[in-house]
């Protein structure tokens, strides 16, 4: 199991930001406590599970990547959006993807 981040390129309120992402659910909330975020601030869609991510400022996801989140591209986002998506279609558990 893994947990991602994305490049920082989302401008709000005069930062830019990313997306923590993991395989599993309970590892990004393992991660992200380890960044001091609560599991209130998970990003959610009700059925969309594989959309469930933390929204972090550029200079945490720099504190994310110290910790051991692989750096992904926003193509490898788009792919392990893809294959989170699928492993829940087919009912099985999120696989690991290779970083770009």
């Amino acid at each position: 199991m893994a947990v991602y981040v994305d490049p920082a390129i989302w401008p709000w309120r005069e930062r830019l930001w990313c997306h923590l992402r993991a395989d599993d659910l309970e590892e990004l909330f393992a991660f992200a406590a380890k960044l001091g975020l609560p599991r209130a601030w998970l990003q959610t869609k009700p059925g969309r599970p594989w959309k469930d991510h933390y929204d972090l400022p550029e200079p945490m996801r720099f504190q994310a990547v110290a910790l051991g989140a692989i750096e992904i591209d926003v193509a490898g986002a788009a792919r392990l959006t893809q294959r989170l998506k699928d492993r829940h279609r087919d009912g099985a558990a999120p696989a690991r993807i290779a970083p770009s």
